[in-house]
């Protein structure tokens, strides 16, 4: 599904979704990323929700975005709360969704210039 005909000024745009890819800014990824407000996309060591970690989501806490965008693959699952504990421990929100509606979030919240960053879960 096409999500954005064109890249805003200065900022990663989430520019399609399929079942198992995102194009970002025109470049196809086929597996998990992490998308900040700028700078580049990326990847993501994990390709299933059973393999996350705490350690995935310190990389975010790291980047000290104001929300997480969480796209949990084709269908809404939820991550354990011991997984987010990097987040909530330095304040940061986060939202889950499925993918295609995390790449739909992200790039309303970026067009507003918010400090969001998406973690897209793709699986093979």
């Amino acid at each position: 599904m096409k999500l954005q005909a064109d890249r805003a000024e200065g900022v990663n745009i989430i520019n399609a979704y399929t079942a198992n890819s995102v194009s970002v800014n025109g470049e196809v990824h086929t597996s998990s990323i992490l998308v900040p407000p700028t700078g580049p996309v990326q990847p993501w060591d994990v390709s299933a929700l059973a393999d996350l970690t705490s350690a995935h989501f310190e990389r975010m806490a790291e980047a000290q975005p104001e929300l997480v965008i969480f796209g949990s693959g084709k269908q809404l699952r939820f991550p354990p709360p011991s997984v987010l504990r990097p987040l909530m421990n330095a304040r940061i929100g986060i939202e889950t969704m499925d993918t295609a509606a995390a790449a739909r979030t992200y790039n309303i919240l970026v067009a507003e210039g918010r400090r969001v960053m998406a973690a897209l879960l793709i699986q093979p």
